[in-house]
């Protein structure tokens, strides 16, 4: 008699098949309620989900909550939405729940649900970058910094990246020795940091593994998980790009990006 395949095995070890998962959840510290907020008269989360379904190669894109209200918000735009545990203590960990059963599945998206104006072709190059190199294990995006107040602010995350483009470290703070990213600095040979998009997408082993280590002192610090990929070797590609899109974490945020909308509307700029 054979052994079943581990949780971790996918069930055709020949499967190009890339799984996008939204997670979102109700309680939000700062902002309970945002994912279904109103935003130029569509919720939040509805613009993540209708930006990402625009993504080409994504064979299945799912909406992991462990709320009701999101659930059924979600069911009524047709979304294909998952209810997960309530005691996930990271979004990353919602989406493992969903690509655990999900066995057909080579490849894991990680798609932030405040990102309301998030690109479908950064999507796409993400996954063709997972694709097309066996030895990355993970890839992430960044982009360089667009107003200097951002730089010294502990809200938005920087990272250093090597010559090959791989994730040397992740930190909240300036981090020593590396001047930030600017769009004139491109002819600068001196390291540099760039302003972290948190989007991932992973081998689904490597998620499942992912989610499996233990936290680590420094992570617990900064509050950034992706630094227990580096600490626990992980190879994390980025992708940089010349521009981000905006997060929405308070009801200032949401405010303001009506008025980009609103903007973009006139122009008659897709959005």
């Amino acid at each position: 008699m054979t052994s079943p395949n581990p949780p971790s095995a996918i069930r055709n070890p020949k499967s190009q098949k890339v799984l996008a998962v939204i997670p979102a959840r109700y309680a939000s510290t700062r902002f309970p309620g945002k994912s279904l907020f109103p935003i130029a008269g569509k919720s939040l989360l509805k613009r993540v989900w209708e930006r990402s379904r625009r993504a080409r190669g994504i064979d299945r894109l799912v909406i992991a909550t462990d709320d009701a209200r999101i659930w059924r918000a979600a069911a009524q735009w047709g979304a294909d939405v998952v209810l997960t545990s309530k005691d996930h203590l990271s979004g990353t960990d919602r989406v493992a729940e969903v690509a655990r059963t999900a066995r057909d599945f080579a490849y894991i998206i990680n798609i932030q649900g405040d990102e309301p104006l998030i690109d479908p072709r950064l999507i796409e190059g993400l996954v063709r970058l997972l694709k097309s190199k066996p030895k990355i294990e993970m890839v992430t995006a960044a982009h360089p910094f667009s107003k200097p107040s951002e730089v010294s602010s502990p809200h938005q995350v920087k990272v250093t990246i090597d010559k090959s483009g791989r994730a040397l470290d992740f930190s909240r703070q300036c981090i020593p020795g590396h001047p930030p990213a600017k769009t004139t600095a491109k002819k600068s040979k001196r390291p540099v940091f760039f302003r972290h998009q948190g989007i991932y997408a992973f081998r689904r082993k490597t998620l499942l593994d992912f989610v499996r280590w233990k936290t680590s002192p420094r992570e617990e610090a900064e509050t950034l998980e992706q630094l227990r990929a580096l600490e626990n070797g992980v190879t994390v590609h980025v992708l940089v790009t010349k521009q981000g899109s905006p997060g929405v974490d308070t009801p200032e945020d949401a405010a303001a990006l009506e008025k980009i909308i609103a903007r973009a509307d006139k122009k008659g700029v897709s959005r």
